[in-house]
């Protein structure tokens, strides 16, 4: 059995994926301590108390328990605010373990946990593996740089973690152009994907669940609206095809996130109204995997289309409901969409061009093909696959040195 503290500084992970600060790495702490714990293993998750209400510690499910640190005001903080409670934070979890024990490994997700995570090494001689989920230098590489800062300490903790958890190889090569990583502490641990959910089913079945029109296409986004996932690209795309005159609806799935949030909401009605579409396009809030899975199986494709992506977990888990996924050629989803088979990957960020791969797929997907496809590529991933790949990982970082700084 092997002992894991998760850290999720910013962010708890048992929200919903989709509202404030919480997306794929939400997902991916309380995914991958459900597999650890389901297998035996103890799992501690740590994040930050941003509201009065929530007790100190939550057993979610035997083995897998979520403390909440009181680090800063008891209320939501944006990213820059955060930097200053990290100490905060690492005490509270210092004291934690003081009371349970240390753990075997501390797995630390996005930067600010790597700190606490990098100072808690230290002090503790406990291995440190990190997960960064989205990474300054790349980011800023594709879209727009937020923090000098944070790129800087992104490298000290590249320099001197025990581990460093890639989604896959295109992320792993990231990884040693923009952080000079070292090869040989780089692990490529692919994300999961729950079918108990995300499953093929009954397109029309699931479009009279949702109110949807059994006629049009359906097309469908998912995630936090925010420049960087380039929600407004998706809505180009459904004016795109409207012109042509197809019979097309756009189903938006998600809230507000980050400081241009609420601006990036604002401008998608604005430009609904001025395009003349308001009855093509639905606003939906942020989603349970429960009725994710029926949004995802009632479209016809789903549209990625973000401007920097390590992994692309919607790719993933659309793909699983068999619905073929049009997306941007970055990151993790070049592994993760396979172009002409299960859907599509473009290169431009041009409407015309994703309207394009949109009427491509619809048309090579009249039998469903495509789709099958989609499932079939989605298969190979399982949380249970990437809990084991820890373990084996934390047994073999506890028969070696620690690398120090």
């Amino acid at each position: 059995m092997a002992r894991i503290a998760e850290l999720l500084f910013h962010t708890d992970p048992q929200s919903q994926a989709g509202t404030s600060s919480a997306g794929g790495a939400n997902v991916y702490v309380r995914e991958l301590a459900t597999a650890l714990a389901r297998s035996g293993h103890d799992v501690h998750a740590f994040t930050r108390r941003d509201n009065p209400f929530v007790a100190d510690h939550v057993e979610v499910e035997p083995g897998y328990i979520v403390h909440y640190i009181t680090a800063g005001p008891l209320r939501p903080l944006d990213r820059f605010e955060l930097l200053s409670y990290v100490a905060d934070f690492t005490a509270g979890v210092a004291e934690v373990f003081d009371a349970v024990g240390n753990p075997d490994v501390i797995h630390a997700n996005y930067w600010l946990s790597a700190i606490a995570g990098h100072q808690l090494k230290h002090d503790r001689e406990i291995p440190l593996i990190v997960t960064f989920h989205t990474l300054e230098r790349v980011k800023a590489d594709h879209f727009e740089g937020e923090s000098v800062e944070r790129a800087l300490e992104e490298q000290i903790i590249f320099d001197c973690a025990d581990a460093v958890l890639a989604s896959c190889d295109v992320e792993a090569a990231q990884f040693a152009e923009f952080y000079n990583a070292d090869p040989a502490r780089v692990h490529v641990v692919a994300l999961g994907v729950e079918r108990a959910y995300f499953s093929p089913g009954d397109m029309p079945a699931a479009r009279q669940a949702l109110g949807l029109s059994l006629e049009s296409t359906q097309l469908l986004y998912v995630g936090r609206l925010q420049p960087l996932k380039g929600v407004d690209l998706a809505l180009e795309t459904l004016i795109a095809l409207h012109r042509r005159g197809a019979d097309v609806q756009l189903a938006i799935v998600g809230g507000p996130s980050g400081p241009d949030g609420a601006d990036t909401l604002r401008n998608l009605h604005q430009r609904v109204r001025d395009a003349g579409v308001i009855d093509k396009v639905r606003f939906v809030a942020p989603q349970s995997h429960v009725m994710l899975s029926t949004w995802m199986r009632a479209a016809n494709v789903t549209l990625v289309p973000s401007r920097s992506e390590s992994f692309g977990l919607v790719a993933l888990e659309s793909s699983s409901c068999a619905t073929p996924v049009v997306a941007s050629a970055v990151g993790g989803l070049l592994s993760l969409v396979a172009p002409d088979e299960s859907g599509a990957l473009v290169a431009t960020r041009d409407p015309e061009d994703w309207a394009n791969a949109v009427a491509s797929v619809l048309t090579k997907n009249v039998d469903g093909v495509v789709g099958a496809r989609a499932a079939a590529l989605a298969r190979g991933y399982s949380w249970r696959q990437a809990s084991t790949q820890l373990v084996d990982l934390v047994q073999h970082l506890r028969a070696h040195q620690l690398i120090h700084c």
